[in-house]
């Protein structure tokens, strides 16, 4: 009875927190409808421009069902987000899905470059900082993550911007992910390295990285920073318990103390706060990608803001709450498969 109780609570622990979510999203798609109707402007008039006649409008405003009462357009919108159905995006003329699915590629690149080098910076520097804890080291990276946590992403774009490319002219144009008239790698994955790698094309995959460079720092930086955080307080934690203290006296070797003790038993806090940063980096690449011209969901739902389009900004910020949710979900699973004290043993 013992084992079953063993499998059946993070069962049930998993099942109350999938049920939590639904008033979440519910809430969030409220808002997303509600920010749009009250921001100012006419999407009719964004769509067909200011030549356009009223009986044109009209007739345009018939058919995005602007005409309708707003409790009737919030039932629609709900009922049509239970369906999947997201609509259509009157800026470009298409299903929004059908945008998602040609941008979200150039999006998850960017996001999954930048969360790589969250991790391969912050850890190792969140490690050194645990192992020189009170020391100048210390004290100089803990300025330099607060720094990092507060340089906001478009200033540092832009600056990075006028030094590389502008001034040094070291890094490629801030215009996309690969350079004017460039071989554009056939879509396996949407991801250009990726793609380019497995047809052999390295000139293609070495001009896509290249691209990637600036937006990646601009946009893992505060990654970094929170990564590096976090890993020094939990190994900190680690490194004050009684365990530790026995295998120093022991006469363990120091290495092996962070790497076989401190680091393994630190990993879920390490888990948990990055796996969560990887949610941080796709919703906020928004300005990043603006900035560098980056053709992903920033930039889509940017250009559907100044359209007054509804439905393309109210997807992604319902897809954005989803994202997180399901993020920080597979965080607390992966924690009550790794961490024996959240599985109730």
């Amino acid at each position: 009875m013992k084992d079953e109780e063993k499998i059946m609570l993070p069962t049930i622990m998993i099942l109350q927190r999938v049920i939590s979510t639904i008033p979440t999203l519910l809430g969030v798609a409220t808002l997303a409808f509600l920010v749009n109707r009250v921001l100012p402007g006419d999407p009719a008039r964004a769509v067909l421009g200011t030549q356009a006649s009223e009986l044109q409008l009209e007739a345009l405003r018939e058919q995005m069902g602007l005409n309708d009462p707003l409790w009737m357009q919030f039932l629609n919108y709900i009922w049509n987000l239970f369906r999947l159905d997201f609509g259509i995006a009157w800026h470009t003329s298409r299903p929004v899905v059908e945008d998602l699915g040609n941008r979200l590629p150039a999006t998850i690149e960017l996001a999954l470059w930048a969360f790589i080098f969250a991790l391969v910076i912050g850890i190792p520097i969140g490690m050194l900082q645990a192992t020189r804890a009170g020391g100048t080291l210390d004290l100089l990276l803990r300025v330099g993550a607060l720094v990092g946590l507060s340089v906001p992403s478009f200033w540092l774009g832009i600056q990075l911007i006028q030094i590389f490319y502008v001034q040094l002219q070291v890094a490629p144009a801030p215009s996309g992910r690969l350079s004017a008239n460039a071989y554009v790698p056939e879509r396996i994955t949407g991801l250009y390295v990726l793609d380019a790698i497995l047809q052999g094309e390295w000139g293609t995959a070495i001009m896509a990285a290249q691209h990637l460079v600036l937006p990646t720092f601009a946009l893992g930086l505060v990654g970094v920073a929170v990564i590096s955080r976090m890993t020094r307080s939990a190994m900190l934690d680690v490194l004050r318990r009684d365990y530790i203290r026995s295998a120093r006296a022991k006469g363990v070797s120091p290495s092996f103390i962070i790497r076989g003790h401190a680091l393994k038993n630190a990993s879920p806090a390490i888990f948990t706060i990055s796996a969560m940063q990887l949610g941080y980096l796709l919703a906020g690449a928004v300005v990043v990608e603006v900035i560098f011209g980056w053709p992903g969901i920033g930039s889509y739902i940017y250009t559907a803001v100044n359209a007054n389009d509804y439905a393309p900004v109210q997807t992604v910020m319902v897809l954005t709450a989803g994202l997180f949710i399901f993020v920080n979900l597979l965080a607390d699973v992966a924690q009550m498969i790794v961490d024996p004290k959240t599985r109730g043993v």
